[in-house]
């Protein structure tokens, strides 16, 4: 682990978005690899693991989002376009992208093997999801990596499935690009505690 390596307790209290991120050679691909391997031990129902993750760096990661900002050029009105523009450059620096699917494929054997769990297999999948992305984001904080998570699917998704090969069962949930923190998060509110958390 490198020196910037936190603890939980650091790592859930320093997690911010970081929408702008830069290059850094120190940023790799096995880095991030032995990343992605501690986070997976993140839980799933039924220990269904229907998350599927797919990592675009260097030229791959540039090619996501200039795909990003060709979808929008048609969206976006061009008074706006200026601005999309820079907020995307700001992913567009970093080292790579991180691209959270969800395998359908899995959930409907899932639904098939415990039929009276059905309805719930899909939102046990996004939760799982969610889990692995919190995890991830986690583990990329520890160690000193910003990173954001966004989502522009599903206009995208198209053109990413086709892009990158991938199976037609897989859905796009999340994007989160990552690279060395490029500016400083704003001021995090809360609501009072006692709003959220009840004890009995």
């Amino acid at each position: 682990m490198s020196a910037t390596t936190t603890n939980v307790k650091e790592a859930i209290i320093n997690r911010r978005s970081i929408r702008k991120v830069k290059k850094n050679d120190n940023i790799s691909k096995e880095r991030i690899n032995e990343l992605l391997k501690i986070a997976l031990h993140a839980p799933t129902s039924f220990n269904m693991q229907s998350g599927r993750v797919v990592v675009v760096m260097d030229d791959q990661h540039e090619r996501f989002w200039d795909i990003v900002k060709e979808t929008l050029r048609s969206r976006v009105p061009e008074e706006s376009f200026v601005a999309t523009l820079e907020r995307l450059q700001g992913f567009r620096d970093g080292v790579g992208t991180i691209l959270f699917f969800e395998n359908q494929e899995t959930i409907e054997q899932m639904q098939e093997e415990a039929p009276s769990y059905k309805e719930q297999f899909p939102y046990w999948s996004h939760q799982g999801s969610a889990m692995l992305q919190y995890a991830i984001w986690m583990t990329l904080t520890a160690e000193g990596i910003g990173a954001s998570l966004q989502h522009y699917n599903p206009i995208i998704d198209e053109e990413v499935m086709k892009t990158w090969d991938l199976p037609g069962k897989w859905s796009l949930i999340a994007q989160m690009p990552f690279g060395e923190p490029n500016e400083q998060p704003g001021e995090k509110t809360f609501l009072p505690f006692e709003d959220i958390v009840n004890f009995y």
